[in-house]
Parts: C-alpha cells; sequence; structure tokens
C-alpha cells in the first residue's frame, strides 16, 4: 500500500499534468526518470532504446494523463508498468526481426484493376500534397523517414537532431497528416 503522502502528491502532479502545466513533467521526470529508464535498460540491454523508451513514457503520460488513475495505483507504478511493456515490445520485436520471423511479403495474385489505380494514385497525390503543406521540420522527418526510408536514428543524424527530437516530430508529423487526410476522407 503506498503511503498517504505519496498518494496525494501523486493526485496533485495528476491534476498538474491534466491541467497543462508544463512545469510538472520536469518534477515527475526528476522523481521517477531513473526509474524508468534503469527499467528499461535491464528489460532492453541497450541505453539508447532505453532511453527512448523513458522519453516515450513521459510523453504517453503528458498526452493521455487521463489514462492514469490515481484510485487504481501510484504513478510510479503506472509509468513503471508502461516502461516494463515497451521495453519487452521491443525484446520481442528485435527477436522477430534476427530471426527473420516476419516471413516472405505477401504479393496479391490478383492483377491490379484500372479503377483500383486509379484510386490508389489519387490516393497518393493526396497524401503527398498532405506532407507538403506540413511545417518545414516536420516535412522534412517525415520525408526522409517514409520516402528515403531512413530510420529515426538515421534522420536525427543527417538534420542534426537529437534522436528522441527527430522520433517525436516524426510521430507528431504523422498525426498531423493523420488529421489532416481525416479531413479529407482519405
Amino acid at each position: 500500500m503506498e503511503a498517504p503522502d505519496t498518494v496525494m502528491d501523486d493526485r496533485l502532479l495528476h491534476q498538474r499534468v491534466v491541467g497543462g502545466d508544463e512545469s510538472v513533467l520536469g518534477e515527475i521526470y526528476d522523481r521517477l526518470g531513473a526509474l524508468i529508464f534503469g527499467l528499461a535498460v535491464r528489460v532492453t540491454r541497450d541505453r539508447t532504446v532505453a532511453e527512448d523508451i523513458t522519453q516515450e513514457v513521459f510523453i504517453t503520460f503528458w498526452e493521455r494523463p487521463l489514462a492514469f488513475d490515481p484510485d487504481r495505483g501510484s504513478l510510479r507504478s503506472w509509468l513503471a508498468t508502461i516502461a516494463h511493456r515497451r521495453a519487452v515490445d521491443h525484446v520481442r520485436a528485435e527477436e522477430r526481426r534476427k530471426a527473420g520471423a516476419l516471413g516472405p511479403k505477401l504479393v496479391d495474385p490478383r492483377p491490379p484493376v484500372p479503377e483500383e489505380q486509379v484510386l490508389d494514385a489519387d490516393e497518393a497525390a493526396r497524401v503527398r500534397e498532405a506532407v507538403r503543406r506540413l511545417p518545414e521540420g516536420l516535412r522534412q522527418v517525415i520525408e526522409l523517414a517514409y520516402y528515403g526510408g531512413r530510420t529515426y536514428r538515421q534522420v536525427a543524424r543527417e538534420l542534426g537532431l537529437p534522436e528522441g527530437t527527430a522520433k517525436s516530430r516524426i510521430r507528431l508529423g504523422l498525426r498531423t497528416l493523420a488529421d489532416s487526410l481525416a479531413d479529407e476522407e482519405v
């Protein structure tokens, strides 16, 4: 059982995040960052991946603070659970990649129908236009990652950005694109 002071502290921190107080993230990171990072390192055995997971955990809390319920447990446990799940997911994905478990790509045996080709070309043009309308920083990372086939680490090196920044911009760019394309019903 959590100490009453910790429960009250979690509630106050949670209320501040829900209220949009950006400074609270620094406080939470100072309090729990080493725990989250240490957990991710133990599971992944990779400090760089653990740094990314740590950043993702805190971004998740910032973007979806209502997913945390102080009545169900401590903030420490909730963030640690997210970190552990992400770390395990990463390890499993790496194991699949190394084992080649993804298998051969499936090919549609049907020849393309002309109407489908036209619709696909129209949709691709609309996506390219939506990418073109993105702000410069987001457009660059999306073009390098998706049209250039680069990983977020390669994007970071090429643009001289921290890896976490490149990853965040890719995520924000994709979210912005999804919103834009949803408005256009693509």
